[in-house]
């Protein structure tokens, strides 16, 4: 750190960009079960605030482990290395005016707790996308569920792996009771005022 030379009193400041799109940034992490629906909701949602106007960017396990975090694996270390780099991308993207989605299993708890003090409070909408195992057992989209139940898939969240369900998520999304139009709407509802810019 010492061969560091901050520049940052020489760079434009967060307030110019959001003026310059007319938002504000912030990160929205969508957390659950594999097949709980948070790439979905991520993908309609982006569409959604798109069509608004809004530009946004969706980070997930394809595009963030095929290229940024391709190096780890899925141990504990792994893991928590995957989140902190996640949150890190996404704290540059916020403070550019940018929406920034995360669709991410994110486990544990103390992997939201470094998030947050990542991001920030002020920046970080906390959405849990809350759905059984064994209801996303019966979706299975991806083949996973059935991978891990024939024992092919090691340390798989919910099964062998416990997954921590929050105490004080910032908004609860049941995709197992809801329909998905439903479940995107009470989203956007949330998030819209809080990346709307003051008039």
């Amino acid at each position: 750190m010492e061969n560091l030379f901050p520049v940052f009193d020489r760079l434009l400041g967060r307030w110019d960009k959001e003026a310059l799109l007319g938002q504000i940034g912030r990160v929205v992490w969508l957390y659950g079960l594999s097949g709980s629906g948070k790439s979905t909701l991520a993908a309609s949602l982006e569409r959604r605030l798109h069509a608004g106007g809004y530009v946004t960017r969706v980070l997930d396990g394809d595009n963030v482990r095929s290229g940024l975090n391709r190096d780890l694996g899925f141990s504990d270390a792994d893991r928590a290395e995957n989140i902190r780099r996640i949150a890190e991308v996404a704290k540059l993207f916020a403070e550019t005016g940018i929406v920034t989605i995360n669709a991410f299993i994110t486990p544990k708890k103390d992997l939201r707790a470094l998030a947050r003090e990542i991001i920030g409070s002020d920046d970080l909408i906390e959405v849990y996308v809350r759905c059984s195992y064994e209801r996303c057992l019966e979706r299975d989209v991806k083949g996973l569920y059935a991978r891990a139940e024939a024992g092919g898939v090691k340390q798989f969240t919910g099964k062998d792996s416990a997954f921590e369900a929050p105490d004080r998520p910032d908004l609860v999304l049941d995709t197992e009771a809801e329909d998905a139009e439903t479940s995107l709407r009470k989203l956007y509802d949330f998030v819209m005022p809080r990346i709307r810019a003051e008039a």
